[in-house]
């Protein structure tokens, strides 16, 4: 039988997934953070997850605030502005997360003539069998893509990986400070709505009709800071980042004074 420390600990585990799962997947991934968490703290060793979403990152964050964990873990990506990240759990002798144990850079370069986008280079290695977990942001230049991939997946894409459609690849491994980082497309938007509702401020940022933004709310295409939402009329803040399937993000930059009329003014941010 098991001593009445670890029944209380696996109690507590068990109370905190069900207390922070939103579904069955979301609450094996959970688990498995845990696990990382539990074998850095035991064996005072560095461990790491796979690659998370953004939203995968907020539900890990609130599940180690749940557990009154507030140190000892980072999110990397491989750069600064990443958007898919590892979590990774730090031994009390370890400062800072070491990136280049876990993942690795590979170049794809191509012909300039040839036009390859993200789907193209996610398509192509999925085909391969990689699973999405074990790949990091997607970096495609103009005759040239950099995948941020998990170090113990880069020997088998470097032999594998020759196409992506139609066009044929040369891959090579490259160091993470090497990465060709794309420059950001974003378009500032200055409006006002009348009201913090999410519809409204989706139709400014999106530049859709209010119908069609509820109509994309209530239809669960719609993420609040990399949270589902089908609620249009739930309140937005400054700060928010407001997701779009299809179409991308922007973010509700700053929230202004009213008008005489009762509008507010908004700036938002939308990457293009």
């Amino acid at each position: 039988p098991l001593a009445h420390t670890e029944r209380s600990v696996l109690m507590d585990r068990r109370q905190l997934l069900d207390r922070a799962a939103q579904s069955g997947e979301e609450r094996v991934l959970l688990a498995h953070i845990l696990d990382k968490c539990e074998q850095s703290r035991q064996r005072n060793i560095p461990a790491a997850t796979d690659f998370l979403s953004p939203a995968e990152q907020r539900a890990a964050q609130d599940l180690l605030h749940a557990a009154a964990i507030h140190e000892g873990y980072a999110f990397r990506g491989g750069y600064e502005r990443a958007e898919r990240k590892m979590l990774f759990f730090l031994p009390d002798w370890q400062e800072e997360a070491d990136e280049s144990e876990s993942m690795t850079a590979l170049r794809c370069t191509y012909r300039k003539e040839d036009t390859l986008t993200h789907r193209d280079f996610l398509g192509s290695l999925m085909a391969q069998g990689i699973t999405r977990e074990k790949l990091g942001d997607i970096l495609v230049s103009e005759g040239s893509c950099d995948l941020i991939v998990s170090r113990d997946i880069a020997p088998y894409l470097l032999q594998n990986v020759t196409s992506a459609g139609r066009v044929k690849l040369s891959v090579s491994e490259i160091e993470l400070s090497g990465l060709n980082i794309p420059e950001l497309k974003v378009k500032e938007i200055r409006d006002t709505v009348s009201s913090l509702r999410l519809d409204s401020v989706l139709a400014v940022g999106f530049s859709l009709s209010r119908g069609k933004a509820a109509e994309a709310v209530t239809s669960g295409k719609v993420q609040v800071n990399w949270t589902d939402c089908q609620k249009p009329d739930r309140p937005v803040a400054q700060g928010d980042t407001l997701t779009l399937r299809g179409l991308g993000k922007c973010v509700l930059e700053e929230v202004g004074h009213q008008t005489k009329k009762g509008r507010v003014f908004v700036t938002l941010k939308r990457y293009l």
